[in-house]
């Protein structure tokens, strides 16, 4: 049986972390992967959407890096909206999570932090707690370099991808998520009729692109398929490293495509 969540508290005036102290630790911030698992049909969604926007725009925890992915599941559909952005393989990669973290069943919208952590959006103190403790690891270094979309028959996004497993305590899957910066629907009909939605990090497609070997450095180029009509001036590449499962994020990095 699918679940929604309650109400949700936005909160963003209050996530800070400390006194930045975690900051001048290290120059480079500590990045955090945030999956949204949400649905255009689901009437509880729109504030979490918001929500979102406002972790990646704000960027509210001192020291750490907020890599947001909005990710479209498909079993709303049938309730009279079809959301343009939904897949069945992110519906698949949430029964994931709900089998490897033992939840009850599938419910949006969920939040996981870090792949191994359930975000509970109307408890601002667990949503305090739970990113500060994302953000208290050491995360595997992950760089994106020479990002850029061939234009050809079939536009392709490409780069180099490096992944440092010498700081890695276990092997893991590196993962290529290319995902829109800003979306946006007029919905006609469902739950959420006749209001215009907006989202940010909208998935288009998740790729295994490699397995991080323990004490190995990782090093390749990439080249994804882009959907067809994808504006290249609107992608960002998300790429990250999680333990099998899926389990924890060891690792991940951004960045936006500037043609």
């Amino acid at each position: 049986m699918f679940m929604r969540a309650s109400s949700i508290l936005l909160v963003v005036a209050g996530l800070a972390v400390g006194n930045g102290s975690h900051a001048a630790e290290s120059s480079a911030p500590v990045p955090v992967l945030i999956e949204l698992f949400t649905s255009e049909g689901c009437s509880s969604c729109p504030p979490a959407d918001a929500w979102l926007q406002q972790m990646d725009a704000v960027q509210p925890i001192p020291g750490t890096q907020l890599i947001v992915l909005s990710e479209h599941v498909d079993y709303w559909n049938h309730d009279g909206w079809k959301d343009p952005f939904s897949s069945p393989s992110i519906t698949e990669r949430q029964s994931d999570y709900v089998r490897a973290l033992r939840l009850d069943s599938p419910f949006t919208p969920q939040v996981i932090v870090g792949g191994n952590l359930n975000l509970h959006l109307n408890d601002p103190q667990q949503i305090s707690n739970t990113l500060q403790q994302a953000a208290m690891g050491k995360a595997v270094p992950v760089r994106i370099l020479s990002v850029k979309v061939d234009d050809g028959t079939q536009a392709s996004l490409q780069a180099h991808i490096e992944v440092d497993g010498n700081f890695a305590p276990h092997n893991a899957d590196i993962f290529g998520a290319v995902a829109l910066n800003h979306a946006e629907s007029q919905v006609l009909h469902g739950e959420n009729s006749g209001k215009h939605l907006l989202h940010t990090a909208v998935l288009q497609s998740l790729t295994k692109i490699g397995k991080l070997e323990k004490g190995k450095t990782f090093s390749r180029d990439i080249t994804i398929k882009l959907k067809p009509g994808t504006d290249p001036k609107n992608l960002r590449l998300v790429v990250f490293a999680q333990e099998a499962g899926p389990g924890k994020v060891l690792g991940a990095a951004l960045q936006e495509v500037h043609q």
